[in-house]
């Protein structure tokens, strides 16, 4: 179980309630007018998430326009001793671009820094501002013939400065990584309005610290990233698809190991579904209906270049795993908009659940031999202690990434429901942690988790941490309360 965080020091965290004229007045100079909001209004979409948990405040909303503009603003932040709160698409879901406590912030939007500065086909690198949407992003290499594959569901808001923030993940990470894996440089705007510029294009740099690495996955609280280099590949001449049908979770982590043996890294995700996630898809689309009928579901990807027969490879595999009875049905995509309907399950399973309303969300990963343990022990904890919960596991199975979400009973109420929904979330981080995995994955640590986050950690750990931040962010400024609990954390 997680303890009450003792002997530690925690960050202190200044409270402003209110913004002086004459502040006002130099945060609109630094930023013009059309970057300075604070009526409630035009905040109102900055201070909440978009699944519906979290809702915050702020003193404003800043939005500058340049790299000169973030510089300005945290140089007066800086001096007012005004915590500011770094935000790219607020896509996220554990409260990191949010402040709940009422902690006196502002906000400042990366939006309007959103232009793609180069592309360099021939190096297969792509530099953007760290406002530009990944989707744009996305959009941009493929018309270079060339592929981006971070891919999210979130993809057409969420911003590539926030990926690299938050480290972001998705369904291709078992091929070409999370998103530090993806990044070669970085451009940020330091605690005290410095700029410093990462940037090489190099894929080798073997000279001392690799200092971006600080800042992918920090969530803002040692910078801004302002400017994102990543690294581009081929694009993909063939892609195929199958949706398969397993008779337990155990088979379907068979049939990956099987997989890697067999296809090797043509493969470019893997993803398992619990039949029962099935009518939350189709509570999105009625009409939605999955390709087979099985306890356990999978999708399978293979992508290469021309030269090799992909359809053939995975073919063969699958003959030979339903021989073996790992898999007892197969469907092949016979063309993108049939692989696309594939896929349309798995997102519309997670819209499904935030359109239901408030429900238990984990991200836990663990190694990939303990997945059918994890899924096997969650499913049990809720039926013993939560009996009329519905628990839904699904993720990306090739790298030991499970969402193990439950649902509360429909009639009851939110703060019932809120409240048995953190027992049930403490339980579920047990489990994962008992198994030595982690209960973030890739949603990161924001501000709902900072306390088991920190609590987590050993002393040598939190040393280290607690030095970077107070190396970089001696003030504490940098999005107070996300990632390191602050003093106003605990209650």
């Amino acid at each position: 179980m997680y303890h009450p965080i003792t002997d530690v020091e925690l960050l202190p965290l200044m409270t402003i309630h209110s913004l002086s004229p004459e502040i006002l007045d130099a945060l609109e100079g630094a930023v013009g007018r059309n970057g300075l909001t604070v009526e409630p209004a035009g905040m109102a979409k900055y201070l909440g998430d978009w699944a519906g948990d979290y809702r915050g405040g702020a003193l404003a909303v800043l939005r500058p326009g340049s790299v000169a503009e973030v510089q300005a603003l945290v140089r007066l932040c800086s001096g007012l001793g005004l915590g500011v709160i770094p935000q790219g698409g607020n896509t996220g879901l554990v409260s990191g671009a949010i402040d709940t406590k009422g902690a006196g912030l502002v906000v400042i939007s990366l939006e309007r820094l959103n232009t793609i500065r180069r592309i360099d086909p021939e190096n297969f690198t792509l530099q953007a501002d760290a406002g530009c949407v990944l989707q744009t992003i996305k959009d941009a290499s493929e018309a270079q013939d060339c592929l981006f594959p971070l891919a999210l569901g979130a993809q057409g808001s969420c911003q590539i400065g926030g990926n690299a923030a938050t480290n972001a993940g998705g369904v291709n990470v078992l091929r070409y990584g999370m998103a530090r894996d993806l990044i070669l440089g970085l451009e940020v705007v330091l605690a005290d309005g410095e700029l410093w510029n990462g940037f090489s294009g190099l894929r080798k740099n073997n000279s001392g610290y690799d200092l971006k690495q600080l800042f992918i996955g920090s969530e803002g609280t040692l910078g801004i990233i302002t400017g994102v280099e990543v690294k581009l590949f081929p694009k993909p001449a063939r892609t195929e698809t199958a949706y398969l049908g397993l008779a337990s979770f155990e088979a379907a982590i068979q049939l990956f190991n099987r997989a890697r043996r067999d296809c090797s890294d043509l493969i470019s995700a893997f993803e398992i579904i619990g039949s029962e996630c099935i009518e939350l898809a189709r509570t999105i689309d009625p009409g939605m209906t999955a390709p087979v009928a099985a306890p356990v579901q999978a999708l399978v990807e293979l992508s290469s270049g021309p030269a090799i027969d992909l359809n053939g490879v995975l073919a063969g595999f699958l003959a030979d795993a339903m021989e073996e009875g790992l898999v007892t049905d197969a469907v092949l995509a016979t063309s993108g908009a049939r692989a696309n309907t594939f896929w349309a399950i798995r997102e519309g399973l997670v819209e499904g659940q935030a359109k239901r309303g408030y429900h238990v969300r984990t991200d836990l990963s663990v190694r990939i031999s303990d997945i059918p343990a994890l899924i096997e022990r969650a499913r049990r904890f809720v039926a013993l202690e939560h009996p009329n919960w519905i628990p839904l596991a699904y993720g990306h199975a090739g790298d030991g990434n499970i969402h193990f979400n439950v649902l509360p009973p429909l009639d009851l109420g939110t703060a019932e429901a809120r409240a048995r929904g953190a027992e049930i979330t403490a339980g579920l981080y047990d489990i994962a942690v008992d198994l030595g995995g982690s209960i973030s994955a890739e949603h990161g640590i924001g501000r709902s988790r900072a306390r088991e986050f920190w609590a987590g950690r050993s002393p040598a750990h939190r040393r280290m941490i607690t030095a970077l931040k107070d190396a970089l962010d001696p003030k504490g400024l940098m999005n107070p309360g996300c990632l390191l609990p602050s003093t106003e954390t605990f209650p």
